[in-house]
């Protein structure tokens, strides 16, 4: 799986530079989660790391925001697991579920607006976080992307796993380059 995650990291990579010459610095990536760091978000957040997830984690532990930092995919800039840690406690005590109705569309998700399970790994910087789904219904998959938009109660899987979300990223990208 880490050659996988390994192979992920550099095709983000080639893809931006072809576009920005300085995108592998503007990324701001930091280096690997150890395996402490990740067992500290599993304890925390009470809930095991897909393994996917601790994959791309042990290459870069996210990027570190700041002014001018470029985007992993789409318009999301990766959380350090500290971030994660964070972020997650943060969604824990402001999110108000009785703020607004979910409208979930796919049965894969457990009807709720917030669920604790939920990693909040990536963020664009406006309060939405993609998260994956620890705690999914009968039908969803442990580990599936969602996102979660904090104004808005859409809630749909975006992919099965984090792996599978990033290659579509990617192809995505391909195709806004073909037109």
């Amino acid at each position: 799986m880490i050659e996988q995650a390994e192979l992920l990291w550099r095709r983000i990579i080639a893809k931006g530079t072809g576009a920005n010459a300085d995108f592998e610095v503007a990324l701001n990536l930091q280096p690997g989660a150890r395996d402490e760091e990740l067992q500290s978000v599993e304890n925390q957040l009470g809930v095991t790391l897909p393994e996917e997830m601790k994959a791309l984690y042990r290459i870069h532990n996210g990027q570190a925001w700041n002014v001018g930092v470029d985007s992993f995919v789409r318009n999301l800039t990766l959380s350090p697991l500290d971030q994660v840690k964070e972020n997650w406690t943060f969604l824990q005590e402001e999110f108000d579920p009785d703020e607004m109705e979910p409208e979930i569309e796919d049965d894969a998700i457990k009807p709720v607006l917030w669920n604790c399970k939920w990693i909040p790994i990536a963020e664009n910087g406006g309060g939405d976080y993609l998260c994956l789904d620890t705690d999914p219904s009968g039908s969803g998959t442990v580990g599936q992307v969602l996102y979660f938009w904090h104004d808005w109660g859409h809630r749909s899987i975006e992919a099965a796993g984090l792996f599978e979300f990033i290659q579509k990223c990617l192809e995505e990208k391909d195709e806004e380059d073909a037109t």
